[in-house]
């Protein structure tokens, strides 16, 4: 990833959920792109033999929001996945959407996923 990518995200992340979501709406009216609804590809079917589809096999655990109420919850489960400490996983928390776990298979992502889920939290594969 380029320095100017990874100054973007340093500035991203110390934005609120708020500033975020706003941020997103900036973009999408900017570049005129709806990420809310899915994008269907058309493959060619001359070219069938190159684009066979890639099946995924590696997944990120995405932690999109979590109630005010299931916050303390939450850090639980976000120290023992991560290995933070308590003020790191707090501000990890406070800094969303976030990746929580790169690179998995898909067994383990869904794991992950569902102990978030747990503790009420909105959380996505990508």
């Amino acid at each position: 990833m380029s320095v100017e990518n990874l100054e973007i995200l340093k500035q991203i992340k110390s934005l609120n959920v708020n500033e975020i979501g706003q941020l997103v709406k900036q973009i999408e009216a900017t570049f005129n792109v709806d990420i809310s609804t899915p994008k269907f590809l058309q493959i060619d079917k001359r070219d069938e033999d190159e684009t066979q589809p890639q099946i995924q096999t590696e997944f990120d655990v995405l932690l999109v929001s979590v109630p005010a109420e299931k916050k303390i919850a939450l850090l639980k489960v976000i120290r023992t996945v991560t290995g933070l400490g308590l003020k790191e996983a707090k501000d990890f928390v406070e800094s969303l959407p976030q990746v929580v776990q790169a690179g998995l298979n898909q067994e383990a992502a869904v794991i992950i996923k569902q102990q978030l889920e747990e503790t009420g939290a909105v959380v996505s594969l990508t």
